[in-house]
């Protein structure tokens, strides 16, 4: 009996080695991570935070944390220690957009408007493989990935952070959550084709949307979106009446604060925008109609605005270009129109601002726009433009104590841009180098 044990036992054992060794060879590529020490120098440094440009500055990094920031005569080089010099160059903090869509077409596509019954399933996690790789090579680092891809969000999020592919870091909210026949449901359908329920986020009266909450975060929702008014692209409902009563997105606050998330809220009316922001919500984006009254009101709640001004653009020129037509053109372009005012009611009131595109209704890749049109449209000072886009998006999405500036202690999320973006804003397209916790995910010359 005791041999048999003995057998046993080794047979055991060697099946564990052999499983260990395919686990090791089958198993993920690993979290994408810095190694060694470097440090990189470029003519100037914008650390995020509002503080003024360093000339000939550097940044110091010992795996994927920043060990020193500042003048690069300051900064002792380590024994041992690559350099990488960029010249004329930018060095910031990763960026940060607060309001994509990564999974899916693009707004535009010939084939969007029958994507959902077209393409199988899993067509757009594919796409989304692509659009991820194109938003961080843009230079943004982390997102917020607000709604339209469901789970697949989750799945995406999974394989960046196993290092299957290269993507930004995700915060997602799975399936956005809204009324019934509102701008987050799938309307405009015969009954019975395109239904949603709580598990989907169609969610009607206080119940039920605590119990759709409840469900994304179940499996596995870092944020909770929210249609609180109508929106451009839907179909049916006009693009700034309010959607859920204060008293359906109290609850939602109230439940998603219990489990530790944030609300953010798609509000385009000046009425919606108030109710959201009253019932506690993190961020308005959008926020097309805001008047000056909605404006204080944010600034007295602590209520993030954003803007998505690059969303607004794309769908007055697909409106031009006779792609949006009918009464979705028509919302298209009061939409556009709203926004120029919005963005200059926000900045005259200090509303706190953090960086979107939207993307998805904008190309990937090209949310570096953003900050031009923060500056172009709004008359934002570049520097203040930049923040929105770094540490203080990072606040909204409380990331703040780990990645949005460049300090002492933080991951290194580091991005440079060609020239000097405070001179020119359209500098920030430029991106030569793209550094996410501390590995080198693009570099000046052909991206690796």
């Amino acid at each position: 009996m005791s041999r048999v044990v003995s057998f046993l036992a080794v047979v055991f054992l060697l099946a564990s080695q052999i499983l260990s060794v395919s686990a090791q060879k089958l198993g993920a590529p690993g979290i994408l991570t810095g190694d060694g020490v470097v440090v990189y120098r470029a003519d100037r440094l914008i650390d995020g935070t509002g503080r003024p440009a360093i000339e000939k500055g550097a940044v110091l990094v010992r795996n994927n944390v920043i060990e020193a920031v500042g003048k690069a005569s300051d900064i002792a080089v380590p024994e041992g220690a690559r350099v990488i010099e960029l010249g004329d160059s930018t060095l910031m903090p990763g960026f940060i957009d607060a309001h994509t869509h990564l999974i899916g077409r693009v707004l535009g596509d010939p084939e969007g408007p029958n994507a959902r019954f077209r393409d199988f399933d899993s067509f757009g996690a594919i796409l989304a493989v692509r659009n991820a790789e194109r938003t961080v090579n843009a230079g943004f680092t982390t997102v917020r990935n607000v709604g339209a891809g469901g789970f697949d969000d989750l799945a995406l999020k999974k394989a960046i952070n196993e290092g299957w592919i290269r993507g930004p870091r995700m915060i997602t909210a799975a399936h956005s959550l809204g009324i019934t026949g509102g701008h987050c449901d799938e309307n405009g359908y015969k009954p019975g084709v395109a239904d949603g329920d709580v598990t989907t986020g169609i969610a009607d009266g206080v119940d039920e949307v605590r119990a759709a909450v409840r469900y994304q975060v179940k499996y596995g929702a870092d944020v909770i979106k929210t249609c609180a008014t109508g929106g451009v692209l839907s179909e049916g409902d006009a693009v700034g009446v309010p959607q859920y009563t204060f008293e359906e997105l109290r609850a939602m606050v109230e439940e998603a604060e219990k489990l530790e998330r944030k609300v953010a809220a798609h509000a385009h009316g000046t009425e919606g925008i108030k109710i959201a922001t009253r019932a506690g919500v993190a961020s308005i984006e959008h926020g097309s109609f805001l008047d000056d009254e909605g404006a204080r009101l944010m600034v007295e709640k602590g209520t993030f605005l954003v803007p998505t001004l690059m969303a607004g653009e794309a769908v007055e020129n697909l409106t031009k270009a006779g792609i949006l037509t009918g009464y979705r053109g028509e919302k298209a372009l009061a939409a556009a129109a709203g926004m120029r005012n919005m963005i200059k009611i926000a900045i005259r009131n200090n509303v706190k601002i953090a960086l979107g595109t939207d993307a998805g209704v904008i190309p990937h890749g090209t949310n570096a726009r953003e900050f031009i049109l923060m500056v172009e449209w709004g008359g934002m000072d570049p520097l203040k433009a930049i923040n929105a886009g770094t540490l203080n998006a990072a606040v909204l999405l409380g990331l703040d104590k780990t990645i949005g500036s460049l300090e002492k202690g933080k991951v290194a999320d580091i991005v440079a841009v060609s020239g000097n973006p405070i001179a020119d804003i359209r500098n920030m397209e430029r991106v030569n180098l793209v550094v996410k916790n501390g590995a080198v995910i693009k570099r000046p010359g052909p991206t690796p």
